[in-house]
């Protein structure tokens, strides 16, 4: 939620923590109006401190703290890996942390704000490494276990604090979703050059050269292409992998952060509006009820077609995506794209 007038000073903010100290950070910045980064902020000189927030900085932390959890959200659907920050690849415009466990693909420009944050709970001392974008909203979080590098955490402080550890903090508005962008009449120009790609990141500069989007371009392309599908199908999926086994690529991201997960998935809780995964070394949160639109989508690849599953919500931000792995000795491309083709769809595509 975009902070509300007026704002809660950082006393205030933290006399509301004391107050409410078993919600969660996200919960109780809701309730007081206010944006996440606000509330952490608020703290910066107890348990909380100020850092270099570059993912050049926060990633080289990363690597040094062993096994943690990774974790980056979106309004609808939070991604949490167990993993260590590995292969770690810097750039201007984006950058990558290639692990085994740990997949995640960075955008910098994104990442304005950081903390190093302490706090006491009922198991004792919790670390965590947490960024966020402009406006206050979470970018990255990453959580220290028993089973990290604690010892290389106060080395790490004092070489990523900033001199400036003031408890407020000046954010910039929220950006809005983009909304869908068609353009009808470059129709013949999309579809034949989406048959020629060879990569699937190919598909995003095709977009934006013919001053579409993302869904703007699903909307309009048809078969054989796309195929419009009933909300529920992303629910039905979920459960036909965890039944079959096969391995899936999860993409959650935000504007800040893609994070991804490669493997199968195994034990699936519902509870309420929300459908949640919950193995050993992957959760997922997914809010069913945030689900607008899904579409199943075909790209062709230099390694053959790239079939994905993908759900956007109300006001056509995407929520995730899923893809079936292609990796040499498991490829469960073909079994994935047999479940995509038998997923419920509309009656009538959405336009």
């Amino acid at each position: 939620m975009a902070d509300l007038m007026p704002t809660p000073t950082p006393e205030e903010i933290r006399a509301a923590r004391a107050e409410h100290a078993k919600l969660r950070d996200r919960d109780l910045a809701a309730r007081l109006g206010i944006t996440e980064a606000r509330l952490v902020a608020a703290d910066c000189g107890a348990g909380v401190t100020r850092i270099d927030p570059h993912p050049d900085a926060v990633m080289g932390a990363a690597g040094e703290l062993g096994e943690v959890m990774a974790l980056t959200r979106n309004e609808s659907c939070v991604h949490e890996r167990v993993g260590r920050y590995e292969n770690y690849r810097s750039g201007q415009h984006a950058s990558m942390v290639l692990g085994d466990e740990i997949d995640m693909r960075m955008f910098p420009s994104h990442w304005c704000h950081g903390f190093m944050v302490e706090r006491e709970s009922d198991l004792g001392l919790r670390r965590s490494l947490q960024v966020f974008d402009a406006a206050g909203d979470a970018v990255h979080k990453i959580h220290l276990r028993d089973s990290s590098t604690v010892g290389a955490w106060d080395g790490l402080k004092a070489r990523l604090t900033l001199a400036d550890q003031s408890p407020q903090i000046e954010l910039a508005a929220r950006q809005p979703t983009e909304v869908a962008k068609s353009e009808p009449a470059k129709l013949d120009i999309l579809r034949k050059e989406w048959a020629r790609m060879t990569d699937t990141h190919q598909f995003l500069r095709l977009t934006s050269k013919l001053r579409m989007n993302r869904l703007g371009a699903y909307r309009i392309a048809g078969a054989p292409f796309v195929r419009a599908l009933a909300p529920e199908a992303v629910d039905v999926a979920l459960q036909e992998v965890s039944e079959e086994g096969f391995e899936v690529m999860i993409f959650v991201g935000n504007r800040g952060c893609i994070q991804i997960h490669s493997g199968p998935i195994q034990t699936l809780k519902p509870m309420g509006p929300w459908q949640n995964v919950m193995d050993p070394r992957f959760n997922l949160h997914l809010r069913l009820d945030h689900i607008a639109e899904v579409w199943a989508v075909d790209k062709p690849t230099q390694r053959g077609p790239a079939v994905s599953l993908e759900a956007f919500d109300a006001e056509g931000g995407l929520i995730l995506q899923i893809f079936g792995v292609g990796k040499e000795g498991r490829d469960s491309r073909p079994a994935w794209r047999s479940l995509v083709s038998g997923l419920p769809g509309l009656a009538e595509e959405v336009v």
